[in-house]
């Protein structure tokens, strides 16, 4: 199963999310993120980087531009807003059946995004990376039962 997060500059929930899921270390289960307005090699932003690393999470993270191979790649493709999908699905129609937002994704009929920290104090980080901790541990339990 190839997973890839997708999130608008790949630098902060994205990321995060692949380091989260990465962590977990699970056989047959490869992950990716990138970004739907990336600048391609950027960093993960400070915030989101210090996050992880208070996680124990070791995570190298260079921004990656959205494109026909990453989308070729996966088998399944997370969002982190509603915007985000229907973005991806109006690039890419023949799509559709593999992109899902996180959350609906998990949580059935849900249609919430997860918040974009982008910008915001380092508790607004933590608070994001605390949301997508559960959702990959819920994730995990789903992908288990498949």
């Amino acid at each position: 199963m190839k997973i890839l997060f997708v999130c608008t500059g790949n630098t902060c929930r994205s990321p995060m999310a692949e380091a989260i899921l990465k962590h977990q270390q699970l056989a047959n289960v490869e992950v990716q993120s990138a970004g739907i307005f990336a600048m391609p090699y950027a960093e993960m932003s400070a915030h989101a980087q210090q996050v992880v690393n208070e996680a124990n999470m070791r995570h190298q993270h260079s921004a990656t531009q959205l494109s026909i191979t990453e989308i070729e790649w996966a088998d399944l493709i997370l969002t982190m807003t509603t915007a985000h999908k229907d973005t991806i699905i109006a690039q890419y129609p023949n799509t559709e059946h593999k992109v899902f937002t996180f959350k609906e994704y998990i949580i059935e009929g849900s249609v919430e995004n997860v918040v974009d920290p982008y910008g915001g104090s380092k508790e607004i980080y933590e608070a994001t990376f605390a949301e997508l901790k559960e959702l990959v541990e819920r994730l995990v339990k789903k992908l288990e039962k498949n």
